[in-house]
């Protein structure tokens, strides 16, 4: 089996190939490694690779590794960013505790975030997540909504609107899966025109990296092709 930094090397040349074929910068789309379910030595085994954002889904667990990792030297500049349904009971530990939340779906949850951010760690920078496959079961806000979230998200002060995240539905259907990507990119395009501070298209993970890249996808979501299989928990 191979380590996780030969997994990482793997994962990085399939982005760089990927943007190389859409014929965009190499650098143009980064890697967010999701250590959800994974112990503390898988983190440390990827940062000692180079890999610095790392993306969580069930808060507890989160900020034990968060916590954990600042006590041990050599590991300040990883960048948590929390990717998984928020509720409100669990916004002030996110708050508190990450640097990005890509899954804003409702401005109270933006509020509440706003209001718990610490002053002295600056504004917390935020993904306003979609539902661009339209299944019931699927977090997000609707195409038609998030336009009145982006402008509710962007007055508030403590909080700086980055981007959009979205999750396509699993599907072998390559067509439909490039057109639930495309309408998210054209979402982007046309916030970005009034909210120049987005700048983050997140979009992709272990299975569709390629074709996420290819509609502009700026930051790709892998676990599985970096980890190995997830183990499922509940929060």
């Amino acid at each position: 089996m191979n380590s996780i930094s030969q997994q990482l090397q793997t994962v990085q040349a399939r982005i760089r190939q990927a943007a190389q074929q859409a014929g965009r910068p190499e650098a143009a789309v980064a890697l967010l490694a999701v250590s959800k379910t994974k112990p503390l030595a898988a983190i440390m085994e990827a940062y000692q690779a180079g890999q610095r954002q790392f993306g969580e889904n069930y808060v507890q667990e989160a900020v034990q590794k968060v916590q954990q990792l600042r006590q041990i030297t050599g590991f300040e500049q990883i960048e948590w960013h929390f990717i998984g349904p928020l509720q409100s009971n669990k916004t002030r530990l996110v708050a508190e505790h990450f640097a990005w939340v890509q899954s804003v779906e409702r401005l109270k949850i933006a509020q509440r975030l706003n209001e718990q951010r610490p002053h002295h760690l600056g504004p917390l920078n935020v993904c306003l997540q979609v539902n661009i496959s339209g299944e019931s079961n699927k977090s997000g806000t609707t195409e038609a909504e998030v336009f009145e979230l982006a402008a509710e998200v962007s007055r508030l002060p403590m909080l700086r609107l980055r981007g959009l995240m979205g999750i396509p539905e699993d599907t072998d259907d390559a067509a439909r899966l490039q057109a639930q990507f495309a309408d998210l990119a054209r979402l982007f395009t046309q916030l970005q025109a009034d909210y120049p501070s987005m700048d983050t298209l997140s979009m992709g993970m272990t299975n569709d990296l390629e074709t996420a890249i290819a509609c502009g996808s700026t930051l790709v979501r892998v676990g599985t092709a970096l980890f190995g299989a997830r183990d499922y928990k509940q929060d």
